[in-house]
């Protein structure tokens, strides 16, 4: 009797955790389709379609000045062509989390990484009126002779 109990006792704690598990996962909206889009510092419209506008120019700018492309010379890598893909998430607190990027040298994902993650705070984004982690990506395409 005391063993039904616990398993039972058990397959309620895992049902619970699993029903929170999917709760968290219906809290990361991409940012294609978000309600109200984070705020980077600077952006102030109220119109959802240009605040989105406004913030990715910032992220873009922000890489593209923050993004030390002497790792191509200092590492000994062709110049040339180079693309990274980097994904995150801006959390309910606006700081960028869980940052992946994807491309076909280390080195270069290292820095897009540790750049990506030197973002400012930005105001978290909302969606069905609360806050929500927001999913980004971000094509980064370093070009040309260094």
């Amino acid at each position: 009797m005391k063993l039904n109990i616990l398993i039972l006792l058990l397959v309620v704690a895992s049902l619970n955790v699993f029903s929170q598990i999917k709760e968290e996962n219906n809290e990361n909206i991409h940012f294609a389709i978000i309600e109200k889009v984070p705020v980077y510092p600077g952006c102030n419209s109220k119109n959802n379609t240009r605040l989105k506008k406004c913030v990715s120019e910032k992220i873009q700018e922000y890489v593209s000045k923050n993004y030390n492309i002497s790792i191509i010379q200092n590492s000994g890598l062709k110049s040339g062509n180079h693309k990274i893909l980097v994904s995150f998430k801006i959390n309910k607190k606006g700081k960028t989390v869980d940052i992946k990027a994807k491309g076909s040298i280390p080195e270069l994902e290292i820095e897009a990484i540790r750049v990506v993650n030197s973002l400012p705070i930005m105001e978290p984004g909302i969606h069905k009126g609360k806050k929500v982690n927001v999913l980004y990506s971000l094509p980064i395409k370093i070009q040309g002779a260094m």
